[in-house]
């Protein structure tokens, strides 16, 4: 794994001013994952449950100015620690990744009013979310709903 590539996130995240072991094996983590999905440079993705936006970074670092990652999460902004959501996203809109990536808080995929036309996206991302997830029927709901709007499913 690059370690410039790590670093080169890392600094995109509140959290690595806090601990930075953590940080980078967090983002060597998800590198790993969004490379085994084949993310690439201009690509449009979806993530569904951004959290505090660790996987959000790493993916708009790797679709790069051309690409774009639009999250969306659950829950409120001020959900978190030791670093809330919303202070997280706002940390890393500030840094160079910012313009490549929108987050909506609050936002639940299952709500009518969310709605996307067909294949807006090349990927869709569920990173580490689904133990937030009431039941495996909740699951086949999204899965079910989004699959319109994607090329691929991560």
């Amino acid at each position: 794994m690059n370690a410039h590539t790590i670093e080169s996130i890392a600094k995109c995240m509140p959290t690595n001013q806090i601990d930075t072991t953590i940080q980078r094996v967090q983002i060597e983590h998800r590198l790993k994952l969004a490379r085994f999905w084949n993310i690439k440079f201009g690509s449009r993705v979806l993530e569904i449950g951004c959290g505090q936006g660790d996987t959000t970074a790493t993916l708009a670092y790797l679709v790069g100015d051309a690409g774009f990652v639009h999250g969306i999460d659950i829950a409120p902004p001020s959900y978190g620690s030791p670093v809330t959501l919303g202070d997280s996203i706002d940390f890393i809109k500030k840094s160079e990744l910012g313009n490549r990536i929108k987050v909506d808080f609050e936002t639940n995929v299952l709500s009518p009013e969310v709605d996307f036309p067909e294949n807006s996206f090349d990927f869709i991302v569920l990173s580490h979310c689904s133990w937030y997830l009431k039941s495996s029927e909740e699951l086949y709901d999204i899965l079910k709903k989004i699959k319109k709007w994607e090329r691929r499913m991560c």
